[in-house]
């Protein structure tokens, strides 16, 4: 007789997760796209579904509103996940989810729809990040859409579909606040320091004995001040992971177009960049990230060829350098070839030199419309992106680095300041005026030798500095600063440096360093040549801040 199994008793059921998404089980969705001008990037939607293993299934449904595309899913997928994956097609304002998994969704605004969905329980992502920081994609095994992996997945659901009080926890030790409210109070503290400043000024002539106690107070009120300035700046930061965590998804699905192979690295995501930065930064490191896996990279084939391991490693890193984050792209690739870049540049018309040190050669590459692809794809060889990602990079008052050795790898480093709000200065004095310099740009101070200044075509001047000419800029000329007959000329010259390219200021006095809360001066007033923002003195005085940037440009061009 046949062995009849006994009836498994089925386990207590589990609360109900935060985000209502089935454990184990397919989910029936709805999402509308649209309104769009251009719906072939709905379209695309489903090419997603089709290309990646393991996503789920979708079919067309009507639609009558104009411009928008509803389609039938059928996916494990959360909605942060879906809403991640199509938003390099779509914004995430257009895209709607409803059905059984989302009841909130549905009634909700466009961008209320991505708030909602980025709620869904972090532990069910988590091993999903894990699989993407290891390099695990879809075109090789131990990918999130590989069958043997898929059901690793299903413990981390379950194990978040009983515990919907860590989410409720993480939420109640959060609070969501408006952009504009954080601007407005970096902008108080700010005031609260020049304000500060301007006391302790004033309190130099006081006497200490006769005002021991005002005086006190006055240095509780400077340490109490830039803790608070310390306080709030950090409620700007936020981590790179956020950055970071989207290329993953993207990459793999070009590597999956490409059929390349790659491990990712990424290192330093914890380190904190101001959120203005952060929105800033993104478009050109996505730019660079394609790169690596479009130009380094190359095909397995190739690889073993070369005897390199099948699978390429591209490594996001960031870290704290001084006052700068330093954000690199490296790739084990091919490098780039100094051979090819001389020849595109002269076939653009470039006056270049075989003698051209290899620094050099690199920086050729950020030219307006300069391009070493062979075939223009839907990737790169447009000749659109290295420029900008140089005049993007450049307008935050950052730099660019090149690093390349053709067949083992190439480095790009991009270094920026900290914040935008605050910075560390240096002030100098050219006749009665005060100006400040960005410390991070200052490489050296010194009395100039009469003899060591050398006079040549159009009246430019070079200083010689242990063996090295550069570039005088006088500063009482460039700003046209007035002097009082019989008063002495300028004797002290301060190195800053850009772009590898150095020049020196001639200036009357060193002044100090200290921290400048930096005011935006075109939309208060103008755009001001070689002039980046302007601060509040101690005194009360307006000082500008100069743009060294564009004044060794200036000097070299």
């Amino acid at each position: 007789a046949p062995v009849v199994a006994a009836p498994v008793a089925p386990p207590p059921p589990a609360p109900a997760p935060v985000a209502a998404v089935p454990v184990g089980g397919t989910r029936a969705l709805e999402i509308r796209i649209g309104p769009m001008d251009n719906l072939d990037l709905a379209d695309a939607i489903k090419e997603l579904f089709r290309d990646i293993p393991g996503l789920g299934t979708i079919e067309d449904l009507p639609c009558t509103d104009a411009g928008c595309r509803l389609f039938g899913v059928q996916t494990q997928s959360t909605d942060e996940d879906l809403l991640d994956l199509f938003a390099f097609h779509v914004a995430k304002e257009q895209v709607q989810i409803r059905g059984q998994a989302a009841p909130v969704a549905a009634a909700a605004a466009p961008q209320a729809v991505a708030v909602e969905a980025a709620s869904a329980p972090v532990e069910a992502a988590a091993p999903l990040a894990a699989d993407m920081v290891s390099g695990n994609f879809g075109i090789f095994p131990g990918a999130p859409g590989d069958p043997e992996t898929r059901p690793a997945l299903a413990p981390a659901k379950a194990s978040a579909a009983a515990k919907p009080a860590v989410a409720a926890t993480m939420e109640s030790t959060s609070i969501r606040v408006a952009l504009g409210k954080v601007d407005q109070l970096i902008n108080l503290a700010g005031e609260l320091v020049i304000t500060q400043a301007m006391l302790a000024q004033n309190s130099r002539t006081l006497d200490p004995a006769a005002n021991q106690q005002l005086l006190a107070g006055l240095a509780d009120l400077d340490r109490n001040t830039r803790d608070l300035q310390e306080c709030v700046m950090s409620i700007r930061m936020i981590p790179m992971s956020t950055v970071f965590s989207r290329f993953p998804r993207m990459l793999r699905d070009l590597a999956n177009k490409m059929g390349k192979k790659f491990d990712l690295v990424l290192q330093g995501e914890a380190t904190e960049l101001d959120k203005g930065l952060v929105e800033k930064i993104t478009d050109p490191l996505t730019h660079l990230v394609r790169n690596s896996l479009d130009h380094g990279i190359e095909m397995p084939e190739q690889r073993i060829a070369a005897g390199k391991s099948e699978a390429g490693t591209l490594t996001l890193a960031a870290s704290h350098q001084g006052g700068s984050i330093v954000i690199e792209v490296r790739d084990d690739g091919r490098g780039m070839n100094r051979e090819k870049i001389l020849r595109k540049a002269r076939e653009r018309g470039m006056d270049v030199s075989d003698s051209l040190p290899d620094a050099d050669v690199w920086q050729l590459i950020f030219a307006p419309g300069f391009s070493t692809a062979d075939v223009v794809t839907d990737v790169s060889g447009r000749g659109v992106g290295m420029d900008v990602v140089k005049k993007n990079i450049t307008a935050l008052n950052g730099t660019v680095e090149i690093d390349s050795a053709e067949g083992v790898g190439m480095r790009v480093a991009i270094r920026l300041p900290l914040t935008l709000a605050i910075m560390d200065g240096m002030s100098v004095g050219v006749g009665q005026e005060v100006y400040i310099l960005p410390l991070s740009s200052v490489v050296e101070s010194f009395q100039v030798n009469p003899n060591d200044v050398n006079t040549v075509a159009q009246g430019s001047q070079l200083v010689k500095v242990r063996d090295e000419y550069m570039p005088v800029i006088a500063m009482e000329k460039t700003f046209r600063v007035p002097r009082a007959e019989g008063e002495k000329s300028s004797d002290i010259m301060v190195v800053v440096e850009s772009d590898g390219s150095r020049v020196a200021l001639l200036v009357d006095e060193l002044l100090g360093q200290h921290q400048v809360v930096v005011k935006n001066l075109e939309s208060n007033y103008r755009k001001v040549p070689n002039v980046s923002g302007a601060t509040i003195l101690g005194d009360g005085t307006v000082a500008l801040i100069l743009d060294t940037i564009s004044m060794v440009n200036r000097a070299r061009y």
